[in-house]
């Protein structure tokens, strides 16, 4: 196995030892996955996709990152749906969803508009919201999983090229 010298200066050496001891105890693994890393983010910046970080789950949810390009958004009261083409050539939906919010009055009854206004005595649950991530191979299985005039939007976005490189 080829050799090779990095040559660090004093004040990055605690970052080197701090890698060393996460790897446990191998550097040249953490410097390997961390070039490995940043190549591959780099790789898909010059072929035009951005790294894509959403939650997924309840609440917050837990952080999930790709690399993809947004080909489109829907949204109304309680949704929004994001669509995006990953460097694979998959399309990721991203959907989420706000919490529901009710309210209730001291007999029980629903709090309607004077709730919003603050007449009264009321109490108020909702909710945490959540939001899900499916992948679909191609475009035509995104129709049956869009509202129609996302999957429009999408099918016609997905036949551009992520870059054009003009030679202008």
């Amino acid at each position: 196995m080829p050799n090779k010298t990095i040559y660090v200066s004093d004040g990055d050496l605690p970052l080197y030892q701090r890698a060393q001891e996460l790897a446990g105890g191998n550097l040249s693994a953490a410097i390997s996955s961390a070039l490995r890393r940043y190549v591959d983010v780099e790789q898909g910046r010059h072929e035009g996709f951005d790294e894509i970080t959403v939650r997924v789950g309840p609440k917050a949810g837990r952080k999930v990152r790709f690399s993809g390009v947004l080909l489109g958004t829907w949204g109304n009261n309680t949704t929004v749906i994001n669509v995006y083409r990953t460097r694979s050539g998959k399309f990721v939906i991203h959907t989420q969803r706000t919490p529901d919010w009710a309210s209730r009055d001291a007999d029980g009854k629903p709090g309607g508009w004077r709730a919003w206004f603050g007449l009264g005595d009321f109490s108020w649950i909702a909710s945490t919201g959540d939001s899900t991530l499916d992948v679909v191979d191609t475009v035509d299985a995104l129709r049956e999983k869009l509202p129609p005039e996302l999957y429009d939007l999408v099918a016609a976005a997905a036949r551009q090229p992520v870059v054009e490189d003009l030679d202008i």
